[in-house]
């Protein structure tokens, strides 16, 4: 398996932890290394627009899988974030001032790679009075701009020391999907997302429907953390309460030994039985792998799920 750690350097933050060991990853963890032709293509239009990737920064296990089939999660505001939570593998440290000219940059990456649908994730930028909401808002804009047709998604913070005009900008722009993951079990938050609320993300995402009902929201969490299975259906119930419409659940994988250490690993028949839980429950898309990430086959999830819309209202 392709070695995408970051080095411990790069967290000083979590510089006086003791070390976790770094069990070996079963075989259902393990994925080739990247190397096609469509792989590098997305590779080098990313660089040569100077755009920055949650695939590389958060050290993602699809990274080789998704861009050769040129998917790719841009992360926007820079690759410094204010948060250190436990698990995360982006660098922590002061962010630079916002890049103005990055969503004309970002439009011009999707038109270029031809995406049906993009993904539009951040670092946290709780040195910014709205977190950095009209950034979101005008990258969305860009991509309507020179990529109509394109569906957009966005994986954002959550914007918890920001006024309440802060996500009502974000709505405002319309973006087809708003994403905002839990990450883990509410009982489990102080050790693994200090800098977060549980209640606070999720009254975010019942917000988003409020404002504007026509956006589909989307939540996901990460197991192996140390979360019962009770824990993790108490989060899909309260999703749910939340009007939250897609779930998805995968395996924590550790980025260096000063991160969060793995509980266990869960094999695939116990995230299939979460997914067939997570349906009955009432969730209109869900995936739950070992190797799910927020935005794994977002597109071609996307897609089904508008056609089934527009098939049942007869379109």
């Amino acid at each position: 398996m392709r070695d995408l750690n970051i080095p411990a350097e790069r967290h000083p933050e979590k510089a006086h932890r003791p070390d976790q060991a770094q069990p070996k990853k079963p075989a259902w963890i393990r994925v080739k290394a990247p190397n096609s032709a469509a792989y590098k293509k997305t590779r080098n239009t990313l660089r040569d627009n100077k755009l920055v990737t949650v695939c590389e920064e958060a050290g993602c296990p699809n990274v080789g899988e998704c861009w050769s089939q040129g998917h790719a999660t841009m992360m926007i505001m820079g690759e410094i974030c204010t948060r250190g939570c436990a698990f995360c593998n982006i660098a922590t440290g002061k962010p630079a001032a916002l890049d103005v000219f990055e969503p004309g940059r970002v439009a011009d990456a999707v038109a270029k790679l031809g995406l049906s649908h993009v993904v539009i994730t951040s670092v946290d930028r709780d040195d910014l009075a709205d977190g950095g909401a009209a950034h979101f808002a005008q990258t969305i804009r860009a991509i309507r701009h020179r990529a109509p047709a394109t569906s957009i998604e966005i994986l954002t913070p959550d914007f918890l020391k920001c006024p309440d005009d802060a996500l009502k900008t974000v709505v405002a722009a319309k973006p087809d999907v708003f994403n905002h993951n839990l990450e883990t079990v509410p009982g489990l938050y102080p050790e693994v997302r200090p800098g977060a609320r549980y209640f606070h993300s999720l009254r975010l995402l019942q917000r988003v429907k409020e404002i504007d009902p026509a956006i589909f929201t989307k939540s996901g969490i990460m197991v192996g953390l140390g979360e019962t299975r009770p824990a993790v259906h108490q989060v899909m119930d309260d999703l749910r309460a939340a009007n939250v419409d897609f779930l998805t659940i995968g395996q924590y994988l550790q980025p260096t030994p000063k991160h969060h250490a793995i509980a266990g690993f869960i094999p695939p028949d116990e995230f299939k039985a979460y997914e067939t839980a997570a349906f009955g429950k009432g969730f209109l898309m869900v995936s739950a792998t070992p190797l799910t990430r927020s935005s794994y086959h977002a597109g071609d999830d996307f897609a089904r799920l508008r056609a089934a819309r527009l098939a049942a209202l007869g379109r």
